[in-house]
């Protein structure tokens, strides 16, 4: 497939794995929280675990913040597992997240588009507090944040999404999505229809079946030629 259409007024980016390096600030953290206790688990192994456990809390109504689903979740990985929990867990794990880098192709990518004249917002399932550090790292380019604790709701629920193009006044057909989240933005974009660039950074996530974005590029920096086989740039 290929981008086709209006060119967008806005550039809507998942932030973790898309621009924020975030499988290998994860498995740092991990490694960090695990070297402390009394048995050994793989950090992958737990990962897994504490996955399950954070998406299924991102599901509780009334909504939970970010910070508070991880204070629920790793306690649960741990039991899980056979290991101690312990309350500073938490911290090193939230604390560790808005210190994650860019990839490096992102600010420079962003630097482009912004210069192009897109505007770019972030959607993310993250509180305010957590990204900012994040943010303060991308070039001054990013023009708004809509995270999950704003909207009260988590990708890939449409109400993040619905939030986000009301606080921004667009139409969803305004706009393009770019991300790198299969099970998260994908399952969103082929739910509500809006135009989707897939970046594939080689981790081994794919599409859900029956749902083909309507571009795939290797790394930030290949939206530009998208953009310009779109008659966009």
């Amino acid at each position: 497939m290929a981008l086709h259409g209006p060119k967008p007024q806005w550039l809507t980016f998942d932030c973790y794995g898309t621009l924020i390096q975030w499988d290998e600030g994860l498995l740092a953290a991990v490694e960090k929280i695990l070297a402390g206790k009394s048995r050994k688990v793989e950090p992958a192994t737990f990962i897994k675990v504490y996955d399950h456990h954070e998406h299924a809390l991102e599901q509780v109504k009334p909504h939970l913040s970010f910070r508070e689903v991880c204070e629920r979740a790793l306690p649960l990985a741990m039991q899980e597992l056979g290991l101690e929990s312990a309350p500073e867990d938490a911290d090193i794990l939230t604390g560790s997240i808005g210190r994650m880098p860019p990839f490096p192709e992102v600010v420079e990518t962003l630097g482009k588009l912004k210069a192009a004249g897109f505007k770019l917002c972030i959607i993310s399932n993250t509180d305010d507090a957590i990204i900012a550090g994040n943010v303060a790292q991308m070039g001054g380019h990013i023009d708004r944040v809509v995270t999950a604790q704003q909207a009260e709701a988590y990708k890939p629920s449409s109400q993040i999404f619905r939030h986000a193009w009301k606080s921004l006044g667009v139409e969803p057909q305004a706009l393009v999505h770019i991300c790198a989240s299969p099970h998260l933005d994908l399952a969103a974009a082929h739910e509500l229809k809006f135009r989707c660039v897939w970046v594939d950074r080689g981790t081994g996530r794919k599409p859900l079946e029956g749902y083909t974005p309507d571009a795939t590029i290797p790394l930030l920096s290949g939206v530009i030629t998208e953009f310009k086989r779109a008659g966009w740039l």
